[in-house]
């Protein structure tokens, strides 16, 4: 059985944040190949947290690990995101939910900010 993976991203009133954040999943299906990938809005989506993970149950899927794709540990890494989880957790006793890491601090994060910032100048 694949193992699901769910990008978490805060969602926004603009479709194109939407977009943006589906096209990032479909380049990690190229990678990770070997996982069901989707991805939830925590708010402006009808692609809701809780809506996502009923997607990838509906699959067979009992084993997801939930990735924020947020830069920082803010209220809805620390608070939210985990409350979320917990409850839908709750509910669905035969699923696996485990969370991962913010995107916090990388070299690669800042390679790509140095990129834009040569292309800005």
């Amino acid at each position: 059985m694949k193992k699901g993976i769910l990008v978490l991203a805060h969602g926004s009133r603009a479709k194109s944040t939407e977009d943006t954040v589906a096209a990032i999943v479909e380049i990690l299906k190229q990678d990770l190949t070997d996982s069901e990938i989707d991805y939830a809005f925590m708010e402006f989506s009808n692609k809701s947290i809780p809506a996502s993970l009923d997607a990838m149950a509906a699959k067979g899927i009992s084993e997801i690990v939930a990735v924020p794709y947020f830069l920082f540990d803010g209220i809805h890494i620390r608070e939210d995101i985990p409350e979320a989880i917990a409850k839908y957790c709750a509910a669905h006793p035969d699923i696996r939910i485990t969370l991962g890491q913010s995107l916090g601090v990388d070299y690669r994060l800042a390679a790509v900010l140095a990129d834009r910032i040569r292309a800005a100048i």
